[in-house]
Formats: structure tokens, C-alpha cells, sequence
């Protein structure tokens, strides 16, 4: 009777133990997936919501079975939001922990320094991961950085983020301001920021550029900035050609070789350091600039200066068969 006993008795434990081990394998052994899958997890959503998509997309035999296994072997740490790569054979705890403490798929969107803002809305428009119309920013609301994003992410989030980041940005610098600027709001420091950033070839200029234009303002000179030419004629995009005379002359709220004063508004995106510049420029007596053939600028506090400056460069240009 007693060995009867403990055949019983070994029988269930072989039993609990084969049941035991087909629930670990169904748990830590190798999953369904054939090749590396994306999976999105979506921000505030639940286990069982996610476990349900795990298995419409083939990653995990059942829903279920993984909420089981999930609640009796699995932490009961969060899961993040976000993008992931599953990798083929991915065990449902690897999953699992995966989305709690793994690494989420990063994608990114550069908006340079200087790009305008029709500019901006093709780039984000052309990103075929992102969702969702949206208008063209307001001129000089974006910082240009780099930005990550979320696949299925709606662009009008994305430009949410841009703009706040300007907000942020401009409120910082204009704390930090100089004592002797030309401008009076952080609008007026994003509008001539945006000049800077225009007519800055070398960054280590802009100090000097933001100089240059701070004392035109100052003087009540005219800016005569080439980019103010274009921008009502383009939107900010390259004009592709020589800005004619009649462009030159053209009166509008923009072309200030025609004006006193700054555009009514901005001509590109600027970046952080085109406005730190406006707002603490270099000290400077220069008025004047031109192209120094370098991809920089000559400056001159003179015209007699300035002429001999323009002379050079036109020298320059006959040399190198442009005039």
C-alpha cells in the first residue's frame, strides 16, 4: 500500500512538474516571430491591450496565456511608450521586459539653423512615419535642432515641441540680455536674429554680423540685407538667380533696401546662437560689409573703407571669371 502511495505520489509531482515546465517554456522559450518586427506600444496603454496586438501581429501565441504568465513569472514594472524591435524568436519574457526596461527606437528630424518655415513643412510633411496635416509654421516659431519622434506620431505634435523649444529658448536669451541692444522685444531679437542668421557664413562671425546690423538700427540706417529681398519673393526658399533691380527697389513690409528699419517680421528660422548674438553683439564701430571670397565677410567702419573692401572682391570675382 505504502508503494502504491508513492507512485501516486510521484506521478502528480511528474505531472506538476511537466505542467510546470511547459508553463516556463510557453513563458522564457523561444516566441512565433520569424524576423525582426517593429512594434509600437502607444503612450498610456494597457497590458492586455498590448498583449492583444502582440498576438494580431504573430509575436506571442496567445493574449492570454501571456497575461497568465506575465502575472505569475513577469515584474509588474510599467512598460514604456514608444517604438521597439522584436527579434526573432523573441520570448514572451524577453518581450516583455523589453517594453519595461529596454531600449525604444529613437527616430529623429533635423531642422537646421536658417531653414524657413515652408522649408520645415515640406521636411515634416516628406517623413512618411509621421501622421496628420499641418499648416506652415509662423516665421521664426521653430528652433532648428534635432528633434526624436514616435512612429504614427502626429506632425502637429511634432511642431508643438518646435515651437515650445523656441519659446523656452528666446525667454532664456532674452533674460541673459545685453545692456545696450537694438532690439526692444524678443519678437524684434528673432526678426533681426534672422537676418544674422541669413547673412553669416562662418559662425564665428556672428557677434560681429549682429554687431554690424544692431548699429545700423541704432543709427537709423538702413539694413540693406539681401536675404529681406527675397524672402517676400520666395518665402525663404533659394531664388535660384541674381536679384534683379527691381527687386532691389521693390517696396513691401520686407525688402529693407527699401525701407528704415527691420522687416515686419522674421525671414527664417534662427538658431539659439543667431539670437544669443542680437541679443549680447560684439562690440563694434562697423556699418559696413562685404564678401571676403572666404565664405566670409570684410568689415569697415568707413565707406572709403568699405569702397576698397567692394573693390576687392570684385577683383576677386573677375579673377575667378564671375564679372
Amino acid at each position: 500500500m505504502l508503494r502504491g502511495g508513492c507512485l501516486i505520489i510521484a506521478v502528480i509531482a511528474l505531472v506538476i512538474a511537466a505542467v510546470g515546465g511547459f508553463f516556463a517554456v510557453g513563458w522564457y522559450g523561444s516566441g512565433p516571430l520569424e524576423e525582426d518586427t517593429p512594434f509600437v506600444v502607444p503612450s498610456g496603454s494597457s497590458l492586455t491591450a498590448i498583449a492583444g496586438q502582440l498576438e494580431e501581429q504573430g509575436a506571442i501565441g496567445s493574449a492570454d496565456s501571456f497575461l497568465l504568465r506575465a502575472k505569475l513569472l513577469g515584474s509588474s514594472d510599467p512598460v514604456q511608450a514608444g517604438e521597439f524591435l522584436l527579434p526573432a524568436g523573441a520570448s514572451s519574457s524577453a518581450i516583455l521586459e523589453m517594453f519595461q526596461t529596454g531600449d525604444v527606437i529613437r527616430r529623429f528630424i533635423t531642422i537646421p539653423e536658417g531653414m524657413p518655415s515652408i522649408l520645415v513643412h515640406e521636411k515634416l510633411m516628406a517623413e512618411s512615419l509621421l501622421t496628420g496635416e499641418v499648416p506652415v509654421p509662423p516665421e521664426g516659431s521653430i528652433l532648428p535642432n534635432t528633434y526624436d519622434f514616435e512612429r504614427g506620431e502626429a506632425r502637429a505634435d511634432v511642431v508643438k515641441r518646435m515651437s515650445e523649444a523656441m519659446d523656452k529658448t528666446l525667454a532664456e536669451l532674452w533674460e541673459a540680455r545685453g545692456s545696450d541692444i537694438a532690439v526692444k522685444t524678443p519678437q524684434e531679437a528673432v526678426i533681426l536674429a534672422s537676418i544674422v542668421e541669413k547673412e553669416t557664413g562662418i559662425a564665428s562671425e556672428r557677434g560681429m554680423v549682429a554687431g554690424l546690423y544692431s548699429n545700423r538700427v541704432k543709427t537709423g540706417m538702413m539694413l540693406q540685407a539681401d536675404p529681406t529681398i527675397i524672402y517676400p519673393i520666395t518665402k525663404g526658399k533659394p531664388l535660384g538667380r541674381r536679384i534683379r533691380q527691381s527687386e532691389i527697389s521693390a517696396i513691401n513690409d520686407y525688402n529693407t533696401y527699401s525701407m528704415v528699419g527691420m522687416p515686419k517680421g522674421p525671414i527664417t528660422n534662427p538658431g539659439r546662437e543667431s539670437i544669443a548674438a542680437v541679443l549680447n553683439p560684439d562690440k563694434t564701430d562697423a556699418i559696413f560689409m562685404v564678401a571676403d571670397g572666404t565664405g566670409g565677410h570684410a568689415f569697415a567702419v568707413t565707406l572709403e573703407q568699405h569702397n576698397a573692401n567692394v573693390e576687392k572682391w570684385f577683383a576677386l570675382r573677375r579673377q575667378r571669371g564671375e564679372m
